[in-house]
């Protein structure tokens, strides 16, 4: 029997999260406070969001400036600072246009409708099937589950989306295979959040970019998570030297503030005409004013090459930590600040213990725990995190 709530003892919140019960009042660099003024290492940055920490000052700034003036006006008009983040989000990638939405979910659908439209366009509306890999995750609307497929996200939810086919992870001799005259587009994400932190071979991506030009396809990145320098690149893929023809991206876009993209090439967008999509809140002042200060930090070489720099020396830290505790941690999977160690005991246990000490973590599949610091975390911040982490796992081995 499916598992339900008490309608009688209903929570005024709909109870769909799991809760810690602690309440956070403010946060500061890589540490979050909570109301009782504990301090705790933030390696979760809700999650991937704030790539440069907790209460940035320019970034503060720059919302602060531009609440006082103006938080939003209909896409109907012109919005300076939405055009110029546009503009330079096409200026440093492969993209010639944008589309901004409100978060990583609607970024990802609206790069959903760019493919279809752009086989519609085209003379080929047969052509709407997507291809995308077992593991993945690209949000909860109807949609995405759809693409995800997992029982824990469709179950219930009635008849599944039309027009997603999965592959196994890596195998693209399954791809191929799936390949059929309805296929439009290949999606995957260069290094996986929720699925277990895997990271696609660059020979995979450059593989299935050739795929997609030998069968005429649309090649389909979501970088939601694994974007915005986390890798230690500005975005994932350009460790293979390769580019999509769509991406959605958003979490450290705004470092906290509510903001997704939709980043395409003119031909992929070329159906996209006036009237074909549309958001009250996309775009808005406010969310593309923080934008651009992300970006002014974010987008710069130095910057990227300290994040690669404390990225390794993190990486180092964990696989010393596999060795010492080998009947905790088995393996390490990520790339730059987006890393986990799969477990031995239940890695939602592992978990509330490294809470109990202050530092704080998140779930994905395989078992593993995911870390996920602000970019600017320090040598002696990662130490910190490793001395719990070691302290956690030498207490769980004598249990």
């Amino acid at each position: 029997m499916a598992e339900v709530n008490d309608p009688n003892n209903m929570p005024p919140l709909m109870p769909v999260y799991a809760k810690a019960d602690i309440y956070f009042e403010r946060g500061e660099g890589c540490y979050l406070f909570d109301e009782k003024g504990d301090r705790y290492l933030d390696f979760i940055g809700g999650i991937a969001v704030t790539g440069l920490g907790h209460a940035y000052p320019a970034i503060i700034k720059a919302l602060t400036d531009q609440a006082a003036k103006l938080w939003i006006a209909s896409n109907i008009f012109k919005i300076r600072n939405t055009e110029t983040l546009a503009q330079r989000l096409t200026d440093l990638t492969f993209a010639d246009t944008v589309f901004f939405q409100n978060s990583g979910v609607e970024a990802w659908e609206c790069g959903i409708k760019v493919i279809r439209k752009y086989f519609s366009t085209i003379g080929q509306p047969q052509r709407y099937r997507v291809i995308s890999f077992q593991g993945c995750f690209h949000g909860r609307t109807l949609a995405a589950i759809a693409a995800a497929k997992t029982e824990k996200m469709v179950g219930g939810f009635g008849p599944q989306t039309e027009g997603f086919d999965q592959v196994a992870w890596g195998n693209l001799n399954e791809v191929r295979n799936a390949i059929t005259a309805e296929t439009a587009a290949i999606m995957i994400e260069p290094v996986v959040g929720e699925g277990g932190m895997k990271v696609a071979p660059p020979e995979f991506l450059r593989d299935l970019r050739a795929t997609c030009d030998e069968f005429g396809l649309l090649l389909y990145f979501d970088e939601i998570q694994c974007g915005m320098g986390r890798t230690g690149k500005l975005f994932a893929h350009e460790w293979a030297g390769v580019t999509p023809d769509v991406m959605c991206i958003a979490k450290a876009l705004g470092n906290g503030f509510p903001i997704g993209a939709c980043l395409a090439t003119g031909k992929a967008a070329q159906g996209m005409v006036v009237g074909t999509h549309g958001s009250t809140y996309g775009g808005n002042p406010l969310a593309t004013a923080v934008g651009n200060a992300v970006l002014d930090i974010i987008a710069k070489p130095a910057f990227l090459e300290d994040v690669r720099r404390r990225s390794d020396y993190f990486e180092k830290k964990l696989d010393q930590l596999i060795v010492r505790h080998p009947k905790i941690f088995t393996q390490r999977n990520g790339k730059g600040f987006m890393q986990g160690l799969i477990c031995t005991p239940l890695n939602t246990d592992v978990i509330k213990e490294l809470r109990e000490d202050k530092l704080l973590a998140v779930s994905a599949g395989e078992n593993l725990v995911r870390f996920l610091p602000s970019m600017l975390v320090t040598e002696a911040q990662i130490d910190d995190a490793v001395a719990i982490i070691d302290r956690v796992a030498t207490r769980m081995a004598k249990a």
